[in-house]
Formats: C-alpha cells, structure tokens, sequence
C-alpha cells in the first residue's frame, strides 16, 4: 500500500483515536450531542492536527529537544486560536455550541500525540497526511457517536425531526448517554473482532501446547513437563 494512503486508513481504521486507541474522550462524551456538533468538533480538530503536524515536522530539526514539549504547545495554541477565531466570524451558531471545547484541543492528547510520536520524526508530507487520517478518524468517531445519541433521544438527525417525542430517551441527549453510547459501540467492536483498546490480540505463550494447561490433554503437555524438568530438576528450581 502507498505510504500516503498507509497513513489515511491507520488514521480512519488500524488506529482510530476514538475506537482504537480510546484518546481525546473529554470533548467525545461531552459535545457529542448533536450530528452537527460531532462533525465541527472533528473537523476543528483535523485542521489543527494537519497544520501542527505540518509545523512541526518542517522545524523539527531546529526546534531544541529541551523545549520540544512548549515549542509544540505554542505552536498548537497559535492554530486553535485562529480556528476559533473563524468559528466566531463565520459558525458563531457552532462556536457556541462547541463553547469551550475549542479553546481545549490545545491539550487534546491526540494532538500532542502525533506532534511527539510522529511529526517530530518524519518528513513533511507524511506529517500532513498522519494529520489528515488521525483528524477524519476522530471526526468519524465524534459523528458516529453523534449521530446514535440524536436520533435515540432527540429524534432528529442534523436538526430534522422524524420521531415522535414520545418516542425519544432522552437519557442519551444528556451526559450519561454519552458512555452508554461509547460502550455499546464498543462491545460492538469487540463481538465482531474489530481493532479497539479492549480487544487486543491475545498474548501467545512459547511452549508448544500454546500455554493453556486448563483444557490440555495432549502429548505436548507431556512434552512440556519433561523440558521443564530437565531444565530445573525433579527437586524444583535451581
């Protein structure tokens, strides 16, 4: 696969940062609300994550280790601000929705995550790119979220009404719909053996029988006794 696309489907699918690696939960639980919200939250996000990275990566060699941590939090304060700042001028309706979630992606752990992990030690375009994936996999995660928690407990998708207020649990629509949302989503992953934080591969142990000695009733778990006996002796370990 091309390294560039590599990137997008890590960003959307292998290591989604609201599914899979389970980061950026505080404005997840708390503006998924509405669609409308999910998807500017995850786009504000995907503009800072894409122009960060690309900064980064382009001063990485002349930013000082020592202050490496700062330089990346002053360069992310600089991008949300200007964000905000459009938001204000051109979606004041979204801006005061999103409220003081905007001003808080300076400390997402997404953004400084890929700063660190990433854009500090590759090229440019690659930067660009991990931003790219990493930003439309947390706007599709916000959405998904989003969109769930709408349509259950205010009957509507993007602002248009199809159920009957009678219908709705409105539960969802407040915080603790939120987490019931995060985790039928993700029990969801983890019954069809989706990539997630909750369903990592399970360890694999070296001796031959695969380390499961409760169910064993083969030759290799006599296999494996003779090894360890003549590795440590009859009379325990050595």
């Amino acid at each position: 696969m091309n390294k560039y696309l590599e990137r997008l489907y890590n960003g959307i699918i292998k290591e989604n940062p609201t599914f899979v690696l389970m980061l950026g939960m505080c404005p997840t639980l708390a503006i998924t609300s509405t669609a409308i919200n999910g998807v500017g939250m995850g786009l504000s996000t995907m503009a800072v994550l894409v122009f960060s990275n690309l900064i980064i990566s382009a001063l990485r060699k002349i930013i000082p280790d020592r202050v490496r941590i700062p330089a990346y939090i002053v360069i992310v304060a600089s991008l949300v601000t200007m964000v905000q700042l459009l938001l204000k001028a051109y979606i004041p309706s979204l801006d005061k929705s999103l409220g003081v979630f905007i001003p808080l992606i300076v400390v997402n752990c997404i953004i400084l995550g890929r700063a660190e992990s990433y854009a500090a030690k590759n090229g440019v375009v690659e930067s660009v790119f991990d931003g790219i994936g990493m930003g439309l996999g947390f706007t599709l995660g916000l959405t998904c979220i989003a969109i769930v928690r709408e349509i259950v407990g205010g009957g509507s998708i993007f602002g248009m009404e199809f159920i009957p207020e009678d219908f709705r649990v409105t539960i969802f629509q407040l915080a603790p719909g939120a987490f019931f949302v995060l985790a039928g989503l993700t029990a969801l992953q983890n019954k069809f053996k989706a990539p997630s934080a909750t369903n990592g591969s399970k360890p694999q142990s070296e001796l031959a029988c695969g380390g499961d000695c409760l169910h064993c009733t083969g030759s290799a778990c006599a296999s494996n006794h003779e090894a360890l006996e003549s590795e440590y002796g009859r009379g325990g370990a050595r």
